[in-house]
């Protein structure tokens, strides 16, 4: 899997040529945005009263004149939160990793076919972070919701011209599930309405934690072997550690010692292999697309003699689907997830002397 983080590098000459060609094109497209097909359902049971309304980012502010009727998102979870709030995108990005033969994720699906909606005209470069700026033009958006993305200065300067983008508070892919929800209903004009998802997935996530107590405090460091002899360290700043520690456990003290480049701006760092053996933590949390992928890392001889593993304190998350549950926890996402990997946690927790 793709850490965000690195992406999109090399295609801020690409955007520079396009940026002007965007401009056109959106003026073009946007001039047809009131007649036609395609509005996003469930908007008719926004806040009218709560526009015009300006909600702002570390890229900028976006000011909604009037209630979206065509609500495109990217990034990570911005659908899942239109989702939830009945609102069904004119576009969202397309997950070749984690999503079905089309490219949704089973949670959007699920909430689709719940919503009776087809499938919304589906971005491509979610697994680049790599914008698809005309993909953006032809879905004609009243607004763009990018909070929880890697967008950069220039991707929100382009897309502001196409439709107001909400971008993050803070930093690229640094939102957490709770604010990432109440931006979208912000922008949305469902504040209540979003608020009322968020506590319930509160709710959720606390009976998790008060049926299994053994979770509490815990420690538990959450890695990723995305290459060979690296293991890639999330920092407490990360979403998917932060869900954890809503279940009660506590993030690894070895964290502060083993980051060397604290404060770089990223939401992970570096481990190699030889010094997995420095990492003092109660479970090892880990993502991997598949079991055989588990296999291969657990039969390293510098994993395998990691106590975590020969004792089975070990909690694997497999599969690509749980892989980007976890690793974008939303309102939709969370309850989807927890219920069938909470209980294999729990076992791992029970096995810490």
């Amino acid at each position: 899997m793709l850490e965000p983080v690195a992406r999109g590098r090399h295609r801020r000459s690409r955007i520079a040529l396009i940026a002007s060609a965007i401009v056109a094109s959106a003026a073009l497209a946007l001039t047809g945005c009131s007649a036609g097909s395609g509005s996003a359902a469930g908007t008719a049971s926004s806040d009218s009263g709560a526009f015009p309304v300006t909600v702002s980012s570390a890229l900028g502010d976006a000011t909604i004149e009037k209630a979206p009727e065509r609500v495109a998102t990217w990034g990570w979870g911005a659908q899942d939160v239109a989702l939830a709030l009945g609102v069904v995108p004119v576009a969202m990005p397309k997950f070749t990793y984690g999503g079905d033969g089309n490219g949704v994720l089973p949670w959007d699906a699920e909430k689709l076919k719940k919503l009776g909606a087809k499938t919304p005209q589906l971005l491509s470069g979610a697994d680049t972070d790599q914008v698809p700026f005309e993909e953006l033009v032809k879905a004609k958006p009243d607004v763009i919701l990018a909070p929880l993305s890697g967008l950069s200065q220039t991707d929100f300067d382009t897309l502001s011209k196409i439709a107001p983008v909400v971008a993050y508070p803070k930093q690229a892919w640094g939102t957490s599930w709770q604010d990432q929800t109440d931006i979208v209903g912000k922008a949305l004009g469902m504040t209540k309405e979003a608020a009322a998802l968020k506590k319930a997935t509160q709710d959720k996530v606390a009976s998790l934690a008060a049926k299994y107590p053994v979770l509490k405090d815990k420690t538990f460091l959450y890695g990723a072997a995305n290459q060979p002899g690296v293991l890639n360290v999330y920092r407490s700043t990360d979403t998917r550690v932060q869900l954890l520690n809503d279940l009660g456990l506590t993030n690894s003290p070895s964290l502060k010692t083993l980051d060397t480049k604290a404060g770089d701006g990223s939401f992970f760092f570096q481990l190699s292999y030889e010094n997995l053996s420095k990492i003092d933590a109660d479970l090892l949390v880990m993502y991997f697309d598949k079991q055989s992928s588990v296999d291969a890392f657990t039969a390293d001889p510098l994993v395998a003699a990691l106590p975590n593993i020969k004792e089975g304190r070990f909690a694997p998350i497999v599969g690509e689907s749980f892989v980007m549950a976890s690793s974008a926890p939303s309102v939709l996402s969370i309850p989807w997830m927890l219920d069938r990997y909470v209980p294999q946690l729990a076992a791992a927790a029970e096995k810490v002397k």
